[in-house]
């Protein structure tokens, strides 16, 4: 039975997301591969996990333009260079778990796994193919590391294709299959049944509102845009996601109150229906992400990335 291993980081939610999607989709059509998922950086230090993802959680909410520039600028210079040190030496922890496990195949979805699992190639430790699935819609230098060992590239579209081949990539390694979703964005849902759940019209104009947790736009201006949508719009409905943010939901709440709203505009915490709810939706607000993206294009409707 060939093994293989999945490796992914929680720094937003697209990278597990897109994992997942992976082994949904290996697990339906191959019985005899057996699939482990695993959390890359969590594996080697919990504790460097719980205190990057709470500062890119912070960043996304409150500072998004300080994490903006932290990624553009993570593909050169100093960062760069502390970045590829710090995977060096987290390889070497990771290395423990893939002589146990042994794959035959590694694929990441994030950068930092491609970077530690072609550190440890380099120095004949594993030998086993990797595949690095980019989920994003323009290539970083961050998921270029160490290319010449890396065995695969998955990229969203063929521009993305042609860049990695104007960089030196050979064009035989590189793949433009889109992002990968889970098959339940391709699926179809009756619409004025998901409506009336949600205790909403079918003949009004939906809007997906996402904000909050690891899709924030940042408080004040997701605060903002949800107060336009109420105030200037009466044609519109809103479903509005403050995801894992207690505060967030309040706040909407409050807003909704306020305005009067409460037959048009509904609000949601954390929820595992993101196919129904753009199935249902003829917009959706959202940070640039993406998985989002490719979310919302599958589910054919308009994304306004803040």
């Amino acid at each position: 039975m060939k093994k293989v291993l999945i490796f992914y980081a929680a720094y937003g939610g697209g990278h597990l997301s897109a994992a997942r999607s992976i082994k949904e989709y290996i697990e339906n059509h191959y019985k005899d591969i057996e699939i482990n998922l695993v959390d890359c950086v969590k594996y080697v230090n919990k504790a460097l996990d719980k205190l990057t993802t709470t500062a890119y959680n912070e960043m996304a909410k409150k500072m998004p333009w300080a994490w903006g520039k932290i990624y553009s600028n993570s593909q050169k210079g100093v960062f760069a260079k502390v970045s590829n040190s710090s995977n060096r030496i987290m390889a070497l922890k990771l290395n423990k778990l893939l002589q146990e496990y042994n794959p035959d195949f590694v694929i990441s979805t994030h950068p930092f796994g491609s970077q530690m699992c072609t550190v440890l190639k380099q120095k004949g430790k594993i030998h086993a193919k990797i595949a690095t699935v980019m989920t994003d819609y323009a290539p970083h230098d961050q998921w270029l590391v160490n290319a010449d060992l890396i065995d695969y590239f998955f990229v969203a579209h063929d521009g993305m294709k042609q860049d990695l081949i104007d960089k030196g990539i050979d064009d035989n390694k590189i793949f433009a299959t889109g992002i990968p979703l889970s098959n339940r964005f391709l699926k179809s849902y009756n619409k004025k049944e998901i409506l009336n759940e949600l205790g909403l019209v079918d003949n009004k104009r939906t809007v997906l509102f996402f904000a909050g947790g690891e899709f924030g736009l940042g408080k004040s201006k997701t605060y903002e845009l949800l107060g336009t949508l109420a105030k200037d719009f009466d044609n519109i409905q809103v479903v509005a996601i403050s995801g894992r943010n207690p505060k967030m939901k309040r706040s909407f709440e409050y807003l909704v109150e306020q305005e009067h709203k409460e037959d048009s505009i509904k609000v949601l915490d954390y929820t595992t229906k993101v196919p129904e709810l753009m199935s249902v939706s003829d917009l959706v607000i959202t940070k640039p992400g993406g998985l989002t993206t490719s979310e919302s294009l599958a589910s054919r409707i308009t994304n306004y990335c803040d």
